[in-house]
């Protein structure tokens, strides 16, 4: 899991059938949290918006976290965070 800012959208008409419905967010991990530099394309069944500080599941644990289970999914926004935390 990391934590990350969601920092744009994306928009896709045509994708696997598993996917239809599905909101789809850029998420930037922080650094100072995460050794991943890239950004990442989330799923988001939570409801985030661009500049939320979000927290994102990666993996497996992405499809179960959106009840997604045959979805190919590898992240997945699973909660909004309320505060920054400090380091």
């Amino acid at each position: 899991m990391l934590i990350g800012k969601v920092i744009g959208s994306v928009v896709s008409t045509r994708k696997n059938e598993n996917l239809v419905g599905s909101k789809f967010m850029i998420v930037e991990p922080l650094k100072e949290m995460s050794k991943q530099a890239e950004k990442i394309i989330a799923v988001d069944n939570v409801g985030a918006g661009i500049g939320e500080i979000v927290l994102v599941a990666l993996g497996s644990a992405a499809r179960i976290g959106c009840n997604m289970d045959t979805a190919p999914v590898d992240a997945a926004i699973v909660g909004i965070v309320d505060e920054k935390p400090q380091l």
